[in-house]
């Protein structure tokens, strides 16, 4: 399905998210692929990064530029890319549990998470997870793009 304008959409699904697999991430992931297949993934955003994006991919088994591409031209729902990933990867409890782990204990670097916090405007410097400030990055790029100009 096209969209219908080219307007830029922003994933505002969190890496905290799972779907029924129960893989956090995943669904982010699946959002970025389809906006990005869809030419409306906003700049600034990677279809598929050296982040979460990758770690994903990774600790599931599962090749980056085939699941790429197999986005990019079956252009599933996101329950037809959890039975892919079924399919293609590792998705036994134990590789799942750890995954959701490493992705919930990563923090952004010391610099790298003040800058979020800066331009965010969030004053807790305490908060240095990289899923929850990804979240409030992507709330805080909701605002800008709705309230501008």
């Amino acid at each position: 399905m096209a969209v219908a304008s080219q307007t830029k959409i922003i994933p505002l699904v969190s890496s905290g998210t799972a779907g029924p697999l129960g893989a956090i991430h995943l669904p982010r992931l699946w959002s970025k692929l389809t906006l990005a297949a869809a030419g409306v993934l906003p700049e600034g955003y990677d279809e598929c990064g050296q982040g979460f994006d990758q770690m994903t991919l990774s600790d599931l088994g599962l090749n980056k530029e085939e699941t790429i591409t197999y986005v990019r031209t079956r252009k599933p729902t996101y329950v037809e890319f959890e039975e892919y990933v079924r399919q293609k990867g590792k998705t036994d409890p134990e590789t799942i549990r750890k995954h959701n782990e490493a992705v919930r204990g990563y923090n952004h670097a010391d610099d790298k998470a003040q800058h979020m916090r800066d331009d965010m405007g969030l004053k807790q410097g305490q908060i240095k997870d990289a899923v929850t400030l990804n979240s409030l990055e992507d709330l805080h790029e909701l605002h800008q793009s709705v309230t501008k100009g």
